[in-house]
């Protein structure tokens, strides 16, 4: 059995040694890097890609989630978990978009912190389930409302939703249990939670899309890749050589990722 490679990064040294310590004790898991800010995490990942890294969504403005979105982009084999302060729905929302495959807080119990990072190594979003929050399930529908609107600008490029789809997400919004949804519309939980992972493939693809084509909007990518490890000033993170040759890609980069989802 090949053993889960896991990059721990948390700006308190105690959280990040007890994570250590309860995952030494793990056959099947390796502890290969640590780091204090998502910053260093990046360059150490570049440099080392492991299976799931552990990241601080919080800290120094939510850089955590910057990172995330990077790390999708450029290393989907990485498996990303986040720890945030509180589960409140705001949190939630904006991890959940960043294309992480799940978030824990710091009081998540040690069992549960270590089978959750056996899952996302397989490829599972256990985040996904976040959208059986009612609260949830309303804004996602909110944000398709808003992606149709913007594929109508770039002929209809945008994946959306199917209606099998929309309807649990209007279900779970409505009655706020699975139990009522799949009763409801017949479905069985295991059914309602693959629809759930592919409403998030959809989503996260189409916030970063929508997030790029307002940074072309102003002539720069810097809000885009602002979490990627550089050594030149914060304002040019991307000159404008870079910007033209990424611009002549971007649809057909965007294109291959909604083929991926269908």
């Amino acid at each position: 059995m090949s053993r889960i490679s896991v990059f721990l990064s948390d700006w308190q040294v105690l959280f990040r040694e007890g994570i250590h310590f309860t995952l030494s004790g793990e056959e099947d898991m390796d502890v290969i890097g640590e780091a204090t800010s998502s910053d260093e995490a990046l360059k150490a990942i570049q440099a080392n890609p492991p299976r799931v890294a552990i990241l601080n969504a919080n800290h120094a403005d939510f850089a955590g989630i910057r990172a995330t979105r990077y790390l999708r982009q450029n290393f989907p084999s990485v498996a990303v978990m986040l720890i945030i302060d509180n589960q409140n729905e705001e949190h939630l929302f904006q991890t959940m978009k960043s294309g992480a495959s799940a978030c824990i807080t710091k009081e998540t119990d040690p069992t549960d912190l270590i089978n959750t990072i056996r899952v996302i190594a397989q490829g599972k979003q256990p985040i996904a389930e976040a959208m059986l929050i009612p609260g949830i399930a309303v804004r996602v529908l909110g944000e398709f409302e808003q992606f149709n609107t913007m594929s109508e600008m770039v002929d209809n490029l945008l994946p959306s939703l199917a209606h099998g789809e929309t309807e649990i997400l209007r279900r779970m919004a409505q009655e706020g249990s699975i139990e009522q949804v799949s009763r409801a519309l017949n479905m069985s939980r295991e059914n309602i939670s693959e629809n759930l992972e592919r409403i998030l493939a959809k989503l996260v693809t189409n916030d970063h899309i929508r997030q790029v084509m307002a940074a072309a909007q102003d002539g720069h990518l810097s809000n885009v890749f602002r979490a990627r490890p550089t050594s030149k000033p914060a304002e040019e993170y991307i000159t404008r050589d870079e910007f033209a040759a990424f611009r002549d890609s971007i649809w057909e980069r965007f294109r291959a990722a909604v083929d991926d989802i269908k």
